[in-house]
C-alpha cells in the first residue's frame, strides 16, 4: 500500500495533563511563569496551540524541564489528512 503525500502530522501541547499530574492550578501556573490569563488558559485548553519560543523556555526554566515534557507528535490516522 503506498503512502499518501498529503499526510500530516500534528504536535500538540501536552500542558493541561503536566500541570495536572503536578497539581498546578491554572492561576499558579501563570502565576509561575508569568504570562497572561488568556495565554495561559489558551495553552492549557487548547493543545493545538503550541507555545512560543520565549514562553516554552519560561516554562522549562521555571519547572526544570524539557521541552519534550510539553509536546508531543500525534501521526494522523489514515485517510484524516486533507
Amino acid at each position: 500500500m503506498a503512502k499518501s503525500k498529503n499526510r500530516f502530522m500534528t504536535v500538540r501541547n501536552t500542558i493541561k495533563g503536566f500541570i495536572e499530574a503536578r497539581g498546578i492550578s491554572v492561576y499558579r501556573f501563570r502565576k509561575d511563569i508569568g504570562v497572561a490569563q488568556s495565554t495561559a488558559y489558551d495553552l492549557v485548553n487548547n493543545p493545538d496551540r503550541i507555545p512560543n519560543a520565549d514562553v516554552l523556555n519560561k516554562i522549562c526554566e521555571t519547572y526544570r524541564i524539557q521541552p519534550g515534557e510539553l509536546l508531543a507528535w500525534f501521526p494522523d490516522q489514515e485517510g484524516d489528512a486533507a
